[in-house]
């Protein structure tokens, strides 16, 4: 297996969980990941926040760690990358404001790199308009973003997760098992763990 190097879009108050496991996951399979938020440099850090099911109409949400950032977003250049992954939590609403990371997503899109976004990571692809008639899994609520992106909602278990081409989705933390494998199939990594 060849190890990849994936970009890693993170912002303040992305989830804890869908940014420390996949980043230390994808890592010890030995691939290179690069976690990086507009407006930050490596070694920065972002705040993230911990949202569970505990039976209410949406998530709860809790203070999470800080995240520290291992690399610069003014110095992303998507040719040096061969995966794009994008953390859910509350980041997303906001950096689909950001241009360039729009033109990230783009890029990545377009040049049909794997892209592997969860819960509300989805909002990025929706604002990126890249998943016309691809199936998208992401949290509920983000669900009419999708569609009026024109892509075809996944509503799946909450544990569970779709890959539809190079696209690899699902709804929230749960899925992380489901998720990252199907991630990783896609990635072409073969793992004897």
């Amino acid at each position: 297996m060849a190890a990849k190097h994936i970009l890693f879009l993170v912002g303040d108050f992305a989830e804890d969980y869908e940014t420390m496991v996949p980043f230390q996951a994808l890592q010890m399979v030995g691939h290179t990941v690069h976690a990086v938020c507009p407006g930050k440099q490596a070694g920065d850090k972002i705040k993230t926040a911990i949202h569970d099911f505990e039976g209410d109409q949406t998530y709860t949400e809790k203070p999470g760690h800080l995240f520290a950032l291992n690399a610069s977003f003014a110095d992303v250049d998507v040719a040096q990358y061969d995966a794009l992954m994008i953390a859910g939590g509350r980041a997303p609403e906001y950096l689909r404001l950001d241009g360039r990371v729009i033109d990230i997503v783009k890029s990545f899109a377009a040049g049909g790199k794997p892209i592997a976004a969860v819960c509300h990571g989805a909002q990025l692809l929706a604002a990126a308009d890249v998943i016309r008639g691809r199936r998208i899994s992401c949290y509920p609520a983000c669900s009419p973003e999708v569609k009026l992106a024109g892509g075809d909602y996944a509503a799946i278990d909450i544990d569970g997760a779709v890959t539809d081409g190079q696209f690899v989705t699902a709804p929230a933390w749960p899925a992380h098992p489901e998720w990252l494998r199907q991630f990783l199939v896609v990635l072409g990594t073969e793992s004897t763990l």
